[in-house]
C-alpha cells in the first residue's frame, strides 16, 4: 500500500506560529506512534505539493523530517530522518548553488538563497536504525531546509533584514482577507 494513502493530512503551519521559531525535541520512543506521525507528514506533504516536511510544520515539535525530492541527477529520493544531525562539506570543498526556495510555512512566497549544492545527514528511521542521507542538487537543499525547521529557523531568517521584510510584508498582504464593501 502507498503511504500517501495510509496517513491523515493535518494542517501546515505558518510562520509567526511558536512552534515553528524553536528548536524542536529529540525523539526518543521509537514506536508504532512514532510511525503513525511519519504517516501524516507524508501525507501532508503531498497534499501541500511540497518535497520535504518537518514535524514541527504540522504542529509536532519533535525532531524529524521526510521527503520526497529529486538529486542532482533527478533521480527522486525517498525517505524520513528522526534526529538529524547536518553535516556539511569543509568551506574549501563548498560549492553555493544560489537558487529559487519556498516553503511550506511561507506560501506564496520565494526568494533565491545561496547553499551548498551538497549535504549529508545522519540520523535514525522510524525503528531506530541509524541512516545516513547523502544528497546533491534539490535533495541537498532540503536536507538543510529541513533540518532548519527542526532548529526553530526558517529559510527567510537566513535572508538579508530588508528582504525578509519584504516576503514577510508579502505573504501577509496575500493571507489577508479582501475588505468588505
Amino acid at each position: 500500500m502507498d503511504i500517501r494513502s495510509r496517513g491523515t493530512v493535518r494542517p501546515i503551519r505558518h510562520v509567526g506560529d511558536p512552534v515553528l521559531h524553536r528548536p524542536c525535541a529529540p525523539v526518543t520512543r521509537y514506536d508504532e506512534e512514532l510511525g503513525e506521525l511519519v504517516e501524516d507528514m507524508f501525507a501532508s506533504m503531498y497534499a501541500a505539493e511540497g518535497v520535504g516536511l518537518a514535524a514541527n510544520q504540522i504542529g509536532v515539535s519533535l525532531s524529524l523530517f521526510v521527503y520526497d525530492c529529486p538529486d542532482q541527477s533527478d533521480k527522486f529520493c525517498k525517505g524520513v530522518v528522526v534526529n538529524p544531525v547536518l553535516i556539511m562539506p569543509r568551506v574549501g570543498e563548498r560549492h553555493i548553488d544560489a537558487h529559487d526556495e519556498g516553503c511550506l510555512s511561507v506560501p506564496g512566497q520565494r526568494a533565491t538563497l545561496g547553499r551548498p549544492d551538497r549535504a549529508t545527514v545522519h540520523g535514525f528511521d522510524t525503528t531506530g536504525n541509524p541512516v545516513t542521507v547523502e544528497g546533491t542538487g534539490l535533495l541537498a537543499r532540503c536536507l538543510q531546509h529541513e533540518t532548519d525547521h527542526l532548529e526553530g529557523r526558517l529559510y527567510i531568517d537566513r535572508l538579508p533584514a530588508k528582504q525578509r521584510k519584504r516576503l514577510l510584508e508579502g505573504y501577509r498582504g496575500a493571507t489577508r482577507s479582501p475588505a468588505a464593501g
